[in-house]
């Protein structure tokens, strides 16, 4: 379920729209991440709030990935891990449910959590909600699949309530008023499991497609909400930026896109308690073809030549592939032609040797750790490829901020990105986890 920016939502970004898509496609990659992989059962907790200092630790489950699967979650990683995702068409009777649900939820014991929605499942959200008689019917279809699973929360991702999201996607200005009206519909109908909602960086669009200045409502019936603070920037953008800013208070006007800070800010103050906000971090970065002049200021290909320039153009006709489970191609859920997405997950960044297995930067790779935004960059010479990711020090830096700023926990997608739980271990020890 990527996430697009606020500005080329407004303009589109809302942050692509994360958990990213829940195309399942199934992909010839070559080896799976290792090491994300875990087949002990899961540290059970009593409720879906938090492991034992409360802290929410939670993944997105990919179920479409032939490489990763079930068996390869480190359960005691996590608090809760969403099935990722379950698509609705246009009848609210039915859902498309993937294979597997029935073993996720036996291995995840008391934390299993079933998304609705993504990005390109969100196309019948506005009239599956849009009328009394479809919410009641659409309640429904989602209580019983939770009930007879057994699950224990249902998570909506809404791409995105009065915005357009992917283009064919049905939109009215009533949107966020009906997404109220269907939450608390559900919440009635499932009184005892958790709900929550994926959002964008800015509070749900009201009427006239501006960002709400009052969401307390939906704090009332929601558990919590994941905030999905990744694709900020990426190839839809100008120039190449932070996928996943921590901050953007400290850039330049033009540089400020969303990041952490200004997405709970405008959430809290638009009246969401902070303790019922979740941090969405990305386990994947976003690459671009950059020019050696345009990295470095240097035609040389050697990476000691200069330093890594701060948001340097790209050449958007040469979009690179991305790892193995990103090189997609053929056409979107609105039939429009699709090339490679330029995606790479932390593992396909050290499968294709841009990072070593301990995820520190390789030999001959250039690099930057932008101070403002908390982001890590790396850039190869000879390929000219640049990648604008997340690693542990930022995750770390992430989890600070969730502790300082009184946040419910953290949520990661997807869970198969990592590697060697690399990325995993170091936001749960900066929230005091581990």
């Amino acid at each position: 379920m990527l996430a697009f920016p606020l500005t080329l939502l407004m303009a589109l970004p809302f942050a692509l729209a994360a958990p990213r898509c829940s195309v399942k496609t199934t992909s010839a990659a070559t080896s799976a991440p290792t090491g994300s992989s875990s087949s002990s059962s899961p540290n059970i907790t009593t409720s879906n709030t938090g492991g034992s200092n409360g802290t929410i630790a939670m993944s997105w489950f990919a179920n479409w990935r032939t490489d990763f699967t079930v068996s390869n979650i480190s359960w005691d990683k996590y608090t809760a891990v969403s099935w990722f995702a379950t698509n609705p068409g246009n009848d609210p009777s039915t859902l498309d449910l993937a294979n597997g649900l029935e073993e996720f939820v036996t291995a995840a014991h008391s934390n299993a959590l079933m998304t609705v929605g993504g990005w390109d499942g969100s196309m019948y959200f506005s009239s599956l909600v849009g009328s009394s008689d479809n919410r009641t019917t659409f309640v429904n279809t989602i209580r019983d699949i939770a009930f007879s699973n057994g699950l224990d929360g249902i998570d909506i991702d809404w791409e995105y309530p009065g915005k357009p999201g992917l283009e064919c996607n049905i939109v009215s200005p009533n949107d966020s008023a009906n997404l109220l009206s269907f939450l608390q519909a559900l919440r009635a109908a499932t009184p005892n499991i958790t709900l929550s909602a994926a959002v964008a960086v800015t509070p749900f669009a009201d009427s006239t497609g501006q960002p709400m200045t009052d969401v307390s409502q939906f704090a009332d019936v929601l558990d919590y909400i994941e905030i999905m603070n990744y694709d900020v920037w990426g190839s839809f953008s100008s120039t190449v930026g932070p996928n996943a800013p921590l901050n953007d208070t400290c850039a330049s006007a033009g540089q400020q896109a969303g990041s952490a800070v200004s997405a709970v800010a405008a959430w809290t103050k638009a009246g969401f308690p902070s303790n019922k906000i979740i941090l969405g971090v990305p386990a994947y970065g976003h690459s671009y073809f950059v020019s050696n002049a345009n990295a470095t200021g240097s035609s040389s290909t050697d990476a000691t030549t200069g330093s890594l320039i701060a948001y340097p153009g790209f050449n958007a006709a040469q979009q690179p592939a991305g790892d193995a489970w990103n090189d997609v191609s053929g056409t979107d859920p609105c039939g429009n032609p699709q090339g490679p997405t330029g995606v790479y997950d932390f593992w396909g960044m050290i499968a294709d040797g841009f990072l070593n297995e301990d995820g520190s930067v390789a030999s001959g790779m250039a690099s930057r750790y932008d101070s403002c935004s908390q982001t890590p960059y790396v850039y190869n010479p000879q390929s000219q490829i640049m990648i604008s990711y997340d690693n542990a020090t930022s995750f770390a830096a992430k989890g600070e901020f969730v502790v300082s700023n009184n946040l419910a926990g953290f949520a990661m997608y997807e869970t198969g990105g990592d590697y060697n739980n690399i990325l995993i271990d170091a936001i749960n020890s900066a929230v005091g986890r581990s």
